[in-house]
């Protein structure tokens, strides 16, 4: 569904160059950027994300909606998408850039909320005192060693 949604994004406005769908940890989820790295830009879209949601937060103008970065030969625009995951942007210069948030961030509604709509992973309580967190019996050793120190001459 991922692939699919990225690459309706792509046929629909010709201007952007490739996506990346990843979480807000930097792990991609779904990629269709040609010629560039995905795992890169989607760590650094997430440390990017990191600053401006605290960014957004400090000055208390309202939750983060998206990062812009401009340069000589386009834009990247990264939204979040979903409680957990980024949608980020390679696109070329385009004077359409407010029908482009548009679109985008359809997409990265559609995205996260399928990717909210999965069951999460149980997880462990991080307050429960450790023996609840970890095994009761430890493996038993199959090798011995007899290893012992070199003297000291």
């Amino acid at each position: 569904m991922v692939g699919t949604e990225l690459l309706r994004l792509r046929r629909r406005r010709p201007e952007v160059a490739g996506a990346v769908l990843a979480g807000t940890d930097g792990l991609v989820i779904g990629s269709d950027l040609p010629g560039t790295d995905a795992t890169h830009l989607a760590a650094l879209a997430a440390a990017g994300f990191g600053v401006a949601s605290r960014v957004a937060a400090t000055a208390r103008r309202g939750a983060f909606q998206e990062a812009l970065v401009r340069t000589a030969g386009g834009t990247v625009v990264t939204y979040p998408a979903g409680r957990d995951a980024l949608l980020t942007l390679v696109a070329d210069t385009t004077d359409d850039l407010e029908g482009l948030h548009a679109e985008a961030r359809e997409v990265a509604h559609r995205a996260g909320s399928a990717l909210d709509a999965r069951p999460r992973p149980a997880t462990a309580d991080a307050h429960a005192p450790l023996a609840h967190l970890t095994p009761r019996t430890l493996p038993r050793r199959t090798t011995h060693h007899t290893w012992r120190r070199p003297p000291i001459r």
